[in-house]
């Protein structure tokens, strides 16, 4: 089971790889996920994530005492906002846009409970 955790760990590095470049791609949120297959499979490999200087502290941040900070709050909520109103705007059918304002309200609900320090 260390292979796939492994496996899943590094697919989730790639991804967050991809969030650096990319500015609607989340960094973190794969950054987060890595760090827990990495837990079970690599201790090295998390400890280089927690360790990094610029993404180690926002993921340390959510293990720690599941904090969210402010800047990303407003990041992802206008994200998701904006990603609800482009579909509605490109046409998509009503249900799948409500279905998907649906989704990111719980999102942002569960996001705006977290504390911010």
């Amino acid at each position: 089971m260390r292979r796939v955790w492994f496996v899943v760990g590094w697919i989730f590095v790639v991804l967050a790889l991809v969030g650096t470049a990319l500015p609607i791609v989340p960094t973190v949120p794969f950054l987060l996920v890595a760090a827990w297959a990495f837990a079970r499979s690599s201790p090295r490999l998390k400890r280089r994530i927690l360790r990094h200087p610029r993404y180690g502290p926002p993921v340390r941040a959510w293990q720690e005492r599941g904090v969210v900070g402010p800047w990303a709050k407003a990041w992802a909520i206008s994200a998701m906002s904006s990603g609800v109103m482009l579909s509605w705007w490109l046409g998509l059918p009503k249900e799948a846009v409500a279905v998907q304002a649906v989704v990111c309200l719980l999102v942002a609900i569960f996001l705006l409970t977290r504390p911010t320090r």
